[in-house]
C-alpha cells in the first residue's frame, strides 16, 4: 500500500515552550484537518452472506491511510465463478495495486481527481498479473472508496453498489451482463468474439447472452483467461459527493439482485444497524428465490458527525414517488475543489452531486493526458504495472495512432512491452483463442 514518509517533527524548546515555527505549523495543520475532515461522515458497516458455491468474498477496511493524516475507507465485493481463485487474488491485491498507481504525496483534491484513472490502471494490472497464474476462474468486482463525503466506485461484472440518500436511490455501478448492454455486445464482436445464447437440440436458443468461447455472460471481469482478452477489466467508474445528510450504501453480489430490487433491499432493512440490515437483505433474497447462488451483502451507513444516530434510515412512511429514481445529479466537473466544497456554504441545494462518471472501455482514453492530474504518471514508469522503464523501453500510448491529435509518439504516458500487448489484445488487435462450441456453458 502506498504511503508517504512522515515528516520529522521540529524539536520543542526546553521548559515546554514552542518556537513560532511550531505554532504556525500546528495552526496550519488544524486548519487543514478542519477543511479536509472536519465534516467527514461517521461510518458504520456490516456484512452477511449465505454460501452455495463458496465463491463470494467481501472486503471491509476502515481507517486506512495513504499517508499520515490522510485517511479513507474501502469496501468491496468479489463474486467469483469457475472457482474462487480470481476472487481471492483480487481481494488480496486489487486495492494495493490501485494505491500504487497514485503518487503518495498528492493533496486531497489531487488524490480524488487522480483516483478514477488509478482505479482503471489498478484493475487492469490485477487482471494481467492474475492471468500469468494460468487460472481459468474469473470474478466480478465492485470496489468503493470513501474519503470524507466523496464516494468513488469502480465495477466490472454484475455485482452492484446502490446508494440511498436524500429520499432517492442512486446506482453507483454498471451492469456488464451482455443482456443489459448492447454496446458491450458490439465491442466484443468487433474484437473477434461471438455473442449468442446457448444452443439446444433442434436449434433453439435458451438462457442469457453469452460470449463464446467460454460461455461467459459478462463482458467485463477480472480473470477468465480461457474466454478471451476481449473480456476486459476496465471498470465503470463513478464519483459522487454526498449531501450533509449522509446516506446508506448496499454492495451485493448478484445473488441479492437476482431476487430483490434496490427499493426492496432498502425497504426491508430500514431502521436496522448495518450488520442486521445486511443479514435481513440476504434473508429476504434467499426466501424469495431460494439459495441458487452465493448471496452476500455489505451495508455501509455514512452519518453526519453531529447526528451519529442518523434519522435517514428510521422507519417512516416513504414519500410519494419514493420508488422513482430521481435524476438530480448536477453537471459533471473535475474534483479540483472537492475539499473546499466540503466546507464552504453555497446557495445551491444540499443534495447528492455527481463529480465524475465514465464507463469507456478504451485504455487509451483513460490513460490520455487530457484527463485530470496531467502529470500523474512518471516518465519512466509503466502507467499500468508501475515497473520502472529503462531509456528507450517505454511504448507511448500514442504510438501507431493514425490521428494522434496534439500528442506525439514520444509523449507519455508509457507502457512496458507486456502491458502494451495486453492493451492491444483488449482492443482486438491480437488473435484470441479458437472458438469453442456453444453447446457448453459457463458457471457465471
Amino acid at each position: 500500500m502506498a504511503a508517504a514518509e512522515a515528516r520529522a517533527s521540529t524539536p520543542r524548546q526546553r521548559h515546554g515552550s514552542m518556537t513560532l515555527e511550531d505554532l504556525l505549523r500546528r495552526e496550519a495543520s488544524a486548519e487543514r484537518a478542519d477543511a479536509a475532515g472536519g465534516a467527514r461522515p461517521l461510518l458504520a458497516a456490516g456484512q452477511a452472506g449465505r454460501a452455495r458455491k463458496g465463491e463470494d468474498y467481501a472486503m471491509l477496511k476502515q481507517g486506512l491511510e495513504r499517508h499520515p493524516g490522510a485517511s479513507f475507507s474501502a469496501f468491496a465485493m468479489f463474486d467469483g465463478h469457475n472457482g474462487g481463485a480470481a476472487a481471492v487474488y483480487a481481494k488480496e491485491n486489487l486495492l494495493r495495486n490501485v494505491l500504487g498507481c497514485v503518487p503518495a504525496d498528492l493533496t486531497r483534491d489531487d488524490w480524488l481527481a487522480a483516483l478514477p484513472r488509478a482505479l482503471v490502471a489498478g484493475f487492469v494490472k490485477t487482471d494481467k498479473d492474475f492471468q500469468t497464474r494460468a487460472h481459468s476462474s474469473g470474478t466480478t468486482v465492485t470496489l468503493v472508496i470513501i474519503d470524507g463525503s466523496v464516494v468513488t466506485t469502480a465495477s466490472v461484472g454484475d455485482s452492484r453498489c446502490v446508494l440511498e440518500a436524500d429520499g432517492s436511490i442512486y446506482y453507483l455501478s454498471a451492469d456488464h451482463r451482455f443482456d443489459a448492454c448492447g454496446e458491450e455486445v458490439g465491442r466484443v464482436t468487433g474484437c473477434g468474439g461471438e455473442v449468442g445464447r446457448l444452443n439446444v437440440i433442434g436449434g433453439a436458443e435458451i438462457g442469457p447472452l453469452r460470449c463464446w468461447p467460454g460461455g461467459l455472460c459478462l463482458s467485463r471481469s477480472i480473470g477468465d483467461q480461457d474466454v478471451g482478452e476481449f473480456i476486459i477489466a476496465v471498470p465503470f467508474v463513478k464519483q459522487i459527493k454526498l449531501s450533509s445528510a449522509g446516506g446508506r450504501l448496499i454492495i451485493s453480489s448478484d445473488g441479492v439482485w437476482d431476487a430483490l430490487t434496490a427499493e426492496m433491499a432498502f425497504s426491508c432493512a430500514r431502521g436496522l444497524s448495518p450488520e442486521a440490515a445486511a443479514d435481513q437483505i440476504v434473508k429476504e433474497a434467499v426466501e424469495s428465490k431460494g439459495l441458487r447462488d452465493d448471496t452476500t451483502c455489505i451495508v455501509v451507513d455514512m452519518m453526519p458527525p453531529e447526528k451519529p444516530k442518523s434519522s435517514i434510515h428510521s422507519r417512516k412512511k416513504a414519500r410519494n414517488g419514493f420508488s422513482l429514481i430521481k435524476n438530480i445529479f448536477f453537471k459533471k466537473r473535475t474534483s479540483d475543489s472537492l475539499s473546499q466544497a466540503d466546507t464552504e456554504q453555497t446557495s445551491e441545494p444540499d443534495l447528492v452531486e455527481e463529480v465524475f462518471e465514465d464507463g469507456c472501455p478504451s485504455l487509451l482514453r483513460w490513460l490520455d493526458s487530457e484527463y485530470p492530474v496531467r502529470n500523474m504518471f512518471k516518465l519512466f514508469v509503466c502507467a499500468i504495472c508501475q515497473v520502472e522503464l529503462e531509456s528507450g523501453q517505454g511504448i507511448s500510448i500514442h504510438e501507431g495512432l493514425s490521428k494522434p491529435g496534439k500528442a506525439s509518439p514520444w509523449d507519455g504516458p508509457f507502457l512496458c512491452q507486456s502491458c502494451q500487448e495486453k492493451k492491444e489484445a483488449m482492443e482486438g488487435k491480437r488473435p484470441s483463442r479458437d472458438s469453442s462450441s456453444r453447446n457448453s456453458g459457463s458457471s457465471e
